[in-house]
């Protein structure tokens, strides 16, 4: 006997209307897309459409507040982790929300490069992002010397990295690898940054030479100095 079948679920409002909007800017362009189109298109009111989305714009990225709360709770639960290794795991996770949907994330970008509103608005969505991990970064830094400023050169590199290497990608057509890629630029931040780049200078203190002497408290300085020269390789005046 066939098992029935209920009816099939409805997908969330917010993603039926944010689909319905994208497919009209890229059939009519954004400027020439109204609310009205977009409701019409995903046969709701006007009502609803504001429940969701304060403009059209915010209709475009439909994915990055619940990114940003993903984000911001995983920096909460960094506990004790490198606060630079924190940070550019963060950065991996707006790279996996591109990465899950390569088609929507190029396509989104072509229109995101072709309308000037929709450039501006991304870059105030790209600070929100930093402006979270230099809240996070300025909170772990909190007793270091400089640790404000620190907290917001290393978000900035981590931004900058993360969005070197995902634009590249999306130019690209979302060719290649678009994590090792992401992977690899946040490396140098590591590199520069991290625990790794203090334990690396370290190490390399250790290799420099050490002289120890051992001079009567009665030697005038000036045999000191003579000595000390000496065991340097270099010759006294």
């Amino acid at each position: 006997m066939t098992e029935a079948r209920g009816p099939a679920k409805k997908a969330p409002m917010r993603e039926v209307l944010a689909t319905a909007a994208f497919q009209l800017f890229l059939e009519r362009g954004f400027e020439q897309t109204t609310v009205d189109d977009i409701v019409a298109r995903a046969g709701v009111g006007r009502r609803s459409f504001f429940r969701y989305f304060p403009s059209k714009e915010d209709a475009v990225f439909p994915d990055h507040e619940s990114c940003l709360a993903d984000m911001t709770a995983f920096l909460e639960a960094a506990g004790g982790a490198d606060p630079v290794d924190a940070v550019c795991d963060a950065a991996r996770i707006v790279l996996r929300m591109y990465a899950t949907n390569p088609e929507f994330s190029v396509q989104r970008y072509r229109l995101t490069q072709e309308v000037p509103g929709l450039r501006t608005y991304e870059l105030s969505v790209v600070r929100r992002y930093e402006r979270t991990m230099a809240g996070y970064l300025r909170c772990r830094y909190a007793d270091a010397e400089d640790g404000s400023l620190r907290a917001e050169v290393i978000a900035a590199a981590v931004v900058a990295a993360h969005n070197n290497a995902l634009r590249s990608w999306l130019r690209s057509g979302g060719d290649g690898d678009a994590e090792a890629a992401v992977d690899h630029a946040l490396g140098l931040v590591r590199e520069g940054w991290g625990s790794g780049a203090t334990r690396a200078d370290a190490a390399d203190d250790a290799q420099e030479d050490v002289v120890v002497m051992v001079v009567s408290k009665r030697a005038p300085m000036w045999r000191v100095v003579q000595r000390v020269e000496s065991a340097l390789g270099q010759e006294s005046d």
